[in-house]
């Protein structure tokens, strides 16, 4: 089988490479990427000499260099993505054109040419925040509250529309937030271990009672192929972890298994209409396809404290483009106040 992968240089596309390649001889990749500022060649070096993997440098809204780079594939997983909500909200226009734009160009693409199978993978945050104690299944209603969850639903829809009206072949899935090695720094869980690591702040919106379902990149990377392999055309799967802790234990977690004392943590001011509960079911990947995560919370971010740890140099490369991350961004801002108030001489009576 042939895969066409967009985003594929990306935390979750090149995990996802790596562990397709490993499977079987019968797969083959082509890996179609822009190179934006989370994507990184560097996570496909052990694959990038096998004679089954590809690179082609791409904007998935190029249709004519997307159609000529898909032509032959049997499946196109789609990835791409600007995927970071904070991103969306100083940028969102950015976020609309790839995520709406460019998941449309791929559909026209896979339709002109008959691609087989299309997977559109996709995010819980798409359902909203979600109430205490509860979880969205396939059938919950979409409510996005950030620009980057909006996107992503009418990317979602968009799909939709062309399997009702063009019997097109495609499916949904809808992760939790994913966890593991390779991921770009500006997201909790690679922010928190590569700050703790170093001995520097760990920035934390409002008071960190933000609640998350966590899974490890390689169950999903196993959900994807379950669904890749098994999943029936026109439906939704969510893949989700079974792990749901808010940021600030989260914060918690990493700084014990770092060894680091929680005066580490520091609350930021909160970003605008931030979910508080973001919590899906996997019950129907699970009882019709199989499929269940089986990596523990535990030992997954200990795995990845381990290779974060043991990487300095890919995180220092990642960090040597301007990188700066807006939990940092905010936390610098946050620290200068503090130091301008304490600064300040009294006034005068």
């Amino acid at each position: 089988m042939k895969l066409f992968v967009t985003g594929g240089a990306g935390f979750i596309g090149s995990n996802f490479i790596r562990h397709m390649l490993g499977r079987a001889k019968s797969f083959s990749v082509v890996n179609y990427d822009a190179l934006t500022y989370a994507g990184n060649l560097a996570n496909l070096e052990t694959v990038a000499a096998d004679e089954r993997y590809s690179f082609c440098k791409g904007d998935i809204c190029d249709a004519a260099l997307v159609e000529s780079a898909m032509a032959g594939c049997d499946a196109v997983v789609h990835f791409a993505a600007e995927s970071h909500v904070d991103r969306s909200i100083y940028d969102p226009g950015v976020t609309v054109r790839t995520n709406v734009t460019g998941t449309f160009t791929l559909l026209e693409a896979a339709r002109k040419l008959k691609v087989p199978r299309f997977i559109q993978v996709s995010t819980d945050e798409v359902y909203g925040d979600v109430g205490p104690g509860t979880f969205a299944d396939e059938k919950s209603v979409l409510a996005p509250n950030s620009p980057y969850a909006a996107s992503k639903a009418a990317a979602d829809l968009l799909v939709r529309s062309y399997v009702k009206t063009f019997n097109f072949p495609a499916i949904i899935t809808r992760t939790s937030n994913n966890y593991g090695p390779y991921q770009f720094p500006e997201k909790l869980v690679p922010l928190l271990i590569s700050n703790a690591l170093e001995d520097k702040a760990l920035p934390i919106y409002g008071d960190g009672k933000q609640e998350r379902t966590w899974l490890h990149i390689d169950d999903h990377c196993r959900g994807l192929e379950t669904v890749l392999e098994r999943g029936k055309l026109g439906e939704i799967y969510n893949i989700s972890g079974a792990d749901v802790i808010d940021n600030i234990a989260m914060a918690r977690r990493i700084l014990q298994s770092c060894g680091r004392p929680e005066s580490l943590i520091m609350h930021v001011a909160d970003r605008p209409g931030h979910d508080r509960r973001y919590a899906t079911t996997a019950l129907k990947i699970e009882k019709e396809l199989g499929w269940k995560p089986v990596v523990k919370l535990e030992d997954g971010l200990r795995g990845t404290i381990d290779w974060y740890r043991n990487n300095p140099k890919w995180l220092a490369d990642v960090r040597g483009g301007g990188y700066r991350s807006y939990y940092q961004k905010n936390y610098e801002n946050r620290a200068a106040s503090l130091k301008s108030l304490t600064d300040a001489k009294p006034p005068a009576k």
